[in-house]
Parts: structure tokens; C-alpha cells; sequence
């Protein structure tokens, strides 16, 4: 029947149960006595009164301390114990967090060792395989960079499955690169969907002239089809392309996406089939109706793992002095800033990055406030499902834990760069990465929605305010 309560307060439940009993069973006696004695009843009320502040006074001791050394460390090796189970994390559990448990917390940490042994078996021979695939999709990228070309591979959806290095730099014209995006975010559809029509109609390449969504680029483009598979390729001319000559970012890609389109109906979608975008910035100071964006770093995220070449990294020219206690922190000085783009322009830019992905941060309330902000002067609209790394590190690893960026990435066996710690996009990074090693973790909890994980997150309400709109 209490199943569902969490451990903690099962056992405080209990406790309670227990005073509850021992003061009736106490007041029972002294009724049954003094209707045995005719006695004045003072002073078995007086006794009556004493003995049961004792034994709730005894009890809530008990319960303390069972608390402290029992529930907690219970608490704190399966959260051990399934970090690495499910993120892979290879972290050692402190001694002081189940020194109370006798051999239990060693023979669960020679249980994990031993199977990370084994793992890691299995790993080295998977990672001498990926790496001979990387290698070869390197030689690949390097070749498909000296055409002169950019090459965009579409599921029959018309979602982005892969593009390469110079259709990257095509798509970054109109707005940030997305795969799972819709092409039509980008090219004109009216154009696209008549040339596609005629490519499924003819089963031939058709050659026509596509243009951005603002109509302010054209590109002579070919739509060659896929053989025996479903979707197609979009191959753009280098000359009406406008390709930075330097261009050479790898290939981006998930084949998986050529059968499976990305779906937006957050709420009822698996966590591991979603898109998000993880963010961070950094301030002027710590007062969102006030300071302003300094910097703002963002990557995507998709079917948990992250997209390597989806990223914003910019710096953001505040129009005002930065205070020197802030430049001490993120190291961001008026130099820096001066010449970068307007907080407006970034807002953009990040707005049409997040299109159709759930947003995520590390103390959400804090970033999203400076993007609700600009949002009403830009007359943008941040609405997007929001995923707090604090709140759901509290659901993982208890209320009573250390939320910090620092303290979950200890916990997974993350590490940060120094170099990148407080900047927006290492810091959005770290948190990248958190997410990535949680999602397994909330699954093997029987959390697989993002409607269910946000349905644990809010019982922890006190913690951070959730941004969510409720249901």
C-alpha cells in the first residue's frame, strides 16, 4: 500500500506508527490501574502525559538516528549503484557516505567492479570498432569537403538526417543547422515539395532552384533520389552557395532518423527519442531583472546523445560596462564584448536553435528569466518544455544531496576542463553530458516520458520553481 511513499518517509511513517502504539498501549494501562485502584485519577494523567512525551521524545531519537545512518546511506548506494549500472560512470562510493552499513556498501562496490571489469572488456573491443568507423568517416568528411558541393540527405518526412560540413555552412545562412529540423525551416517549401513531387513521380534526379525562407538566398540545387530508399538528397552548387572556402566541419548524422521522424508531443514521448537543447549563460551579475547576458553557449541533444557539430557559442555585448567582480568569475571583459552581437540578435538566433526541442539548464529560473526578459521587447515567445538538471538530480539522488553543476558531475565521473568552468559553453556542455548519463538512470527508475519525469520533478517544487505549464 506505501510502495509508492519514498524509503525515508516509509520509515518515518513507521517510527510514528510505533510511538502511536507504545503511548496507547501506556494509556490503556494507566486507565485499566486506576480503574483498578479508585485512586484520584492526577496522577496517572501526569504519568500518562510523561510516559508518552518519553516515548515520542525516545521514538523521534530512534527515527533520527536510524534516519542519518540507515535510510541515507541506503539511499546513497542505490543511487551508487545504479549511476553506474546505467550512466556508466566509474566512480568509487565514499566511505563516509555507508560507513554505517557494515559489509554491505564493500560487497556492492566489489559487485561493481566486477562488472565494470567485464565492461570494460566489452568496451575496449567496441571502441577499437568505432574507432576504425571514425577513422573512416574522417576520410570520408575529407573527401566530401573537396567537393564542391553541399550535400543534405532527407528522410521522406522531410527531416534533415545528415548533412555535411558545406551544407552546414548553406544552412547557417537561414538559421542554425538542426538534424530531425524540417527542411522546409529552411528552403522555401513551395519549391522543394514540387521538385520533390516530381522526383517521386519520375523516380529521376530533378534539378531546380530552391530559396531560403526569406527569400534573401538561391541556390541552383539537385534532388537525386535514394535507390531502393526512402527519402532523398539535396546536392546545392557550391557557386550559388556562397561556402566559406575554409569550411570543414564534419558530417553530421543519425541514420536512425531516415525511419523514424522526430516527434514534438513532448509530454507522452520516450526521454531518449526527444531533442533538447542544453544552454548556459553568463551575466553581468545575478539579478535576471536587471544585469544583462554576457555570453551564451548552447548544444543540442538528440535521442540522448549530443550532436557534436549543433552548437552556439557566442559572446553578447551587453551595451554596458561589466562589473569587475563579474569579469573575476567568467573572465569576460568589455573588450571582449566589444563588436559582438546584441542580446536581441542572439535571442534570434537561440529562439530558432531551440525549434521544436525541449530546453535544458542547470538552474533554469536563473537563464530563462534573462530570455523571458528580451523575449518581450522581440516579441519572441520561449514556450518550449523545460528540463531543470536540478530538479532532476534531486529526483536521482535525493532532496537532502548537493545539486551543484560540480557536485552531479563528481557523482557521474564527468569531468570539466578548468579552462572551460564558467563559460556558457563549457558549462552547457558539462550539463550536456549530464543529461545524456541521467536519461538511462530516470528509464531504469521506470521514468520514460518526459510527462512522467516532470511529474517526479515538481514534488521537489521546493528546491526550484518548475517552468513547466501545468497539464
Amino acid at each position: 500500500m506505501f510502495t509508492h511513499l519514498g524509503l525515508r518517509l516509509r520509515i518515518f511513517l513507521m517510527f510514528s506508527a510505533f510511538a502511536a502504539a507504545l503511548i496507547a498501549v501506556v494509556s490503556v494501562a494507566l486507565y485499566l490501574g486506576w480503574r483498578q485502584s479508585f485512586a484520584a485519577p492526577d496522577g496517572y494523567i501526569t504519568a500518562g502525559i510523561f510516559a508518552g512525551f518519553g516515548i515520542l521524545g525516545t521514538c523521534v531519537g530512534m527515527w533520527l538516528l536510524f534516519d542519518e545512518n540507515v535510510a541515507k546511506p541506503i539511499l546513497r548506494l542505490s543511487s551508487h549503484l545504479r549511476t553506474r549500472a546505467h550512466s556508466g560512470a566509474d566512480v568509487d562510493l565514499c566511505p563516509e557516505d555507508a560507513k554505517y552499513l557494515g559489509d554491505l556498501a564493500p560487497a556492492a562496490q566489489a559487485i561493481s567492479h566486477v562488472l565494470g571489469t567485464s565492461t570494460l572488456t566489452q568496451a575496449e573491443a567496441v571502441a577499437q570498432a568505432t574507432a576504425r568507423l571514425a577513422a573512416e568517416r574522417d576520410h570520408l568528411t575529407a573527401l566530401l569537403t573537396e567537393i564542391p558541393v553541399a550535400m543534405i540527405l532527407v528522410n521522406p518526412s522531410h527531416q534533415i538526417v545528415l548533412y555535411d560540413g558545406q551544407a552546414a555552412e548553406v544552412l547557417n545562412q537561414i538559421a542554425p543547422p538542426r538534424m530531425g529540423a524540417s527542411i522546409t525551416e529552411y528552403l522555401s517549401e513551395r519549391e522543394l515539395v514540387s521538385a520533390h513531387a516530381k522526383l517521386v513521380k519520375t523516380g529521376q534526379e530533378v534539378s531546380c532552384t530552391l530559396r531560403g525562407i526569406q527569400c534573401e538566398q538561391e541556390y541552383d540545387a539537385t534532388l537525386r533520389p535514394l535507390g531502393a530508399g526512402a527519402g532523398y538528397m539535396i546536392v546545392i552548387d557550391n557557386a550559388t552557395a556562397l561556402i566559406s572556402p575554409e569550411a570543414s566541419r564534419p558530417l553530421t548524422y543519425d541514420f536512425a532518423l531516415m525511419e523514424r521522424s522526430v516527434d514534438h508531443a513532448h509530454a507522452d514521448m520516450p526521454l531518449d527519442e526527444l531533442s533538447y537543447v542544453v544552454f548556459d549563460t553568463e551575466t553581468t551579475g545575478l539579478l535576471p531583472h536587471k544585469d544583462d547576458v554576457v555570453q551564451l553557449g548552447a548544444m543540442r541533444v538528440l535521442r540522448g546523445r549530443i550532436v557534436e557539430g549543433e552548437v552556439i557559442d557566442t559572446l553578447v555585448d551587453p551595451k554596458r560596462p561589466i562589473p569587475a567582480a563579474s569579469t573575476k568569475v567568467h573572465g569576460i571583459s568589455d573588450s571582449m564584448v566589444r563588436g559582438a552581437p546584441d542580446f536581441d540578435s542572439v535571442t534570434k538566433r537561440f529562439h530558432a536553435f531551440c525549434t521544436g526541442s525541449v530546453i535544458v539548464a542547470h538552474n533554469a529560473p536563473f537563464d530563462m528569466a534573462f530570455l523571458h526578459r528580451q523575449s518581450k521587447e522581440s516579441g519572441l515567445n520561449f514556450n518550449h518544455p523545460i528540463l531543470d538538471t536540478v530538479l532532476v538530480s534531486a529526483v536521482l539522488f535525493g532532496a537532502s544531496a548537493k545539486h551543484t553543476l560540480d557536485a552531479i558531475c563528481e557523482r557521474l565521473g564527468i569531468t570539466i576542463p578548468e579552462h572551460l568552468r564558467h563559460t556558457a559553453l563549457g558549462d552547457a556542455r558539462a550539463t550536456a553530458e549530464v543529461l545524456c548519463a541521467m536519461i538511462p538512470m530516470l528509464k531504469a527508475q521506470g521514468m520514460n516520458t518526459f510527462g512522467e519525469v516532470i511529474a517526479e520533478t515538481r514534488k521537489h517544487g521546493r528546491l526550484l520553481q518548475d517552468l513547466n505549464t501545468p497539464a
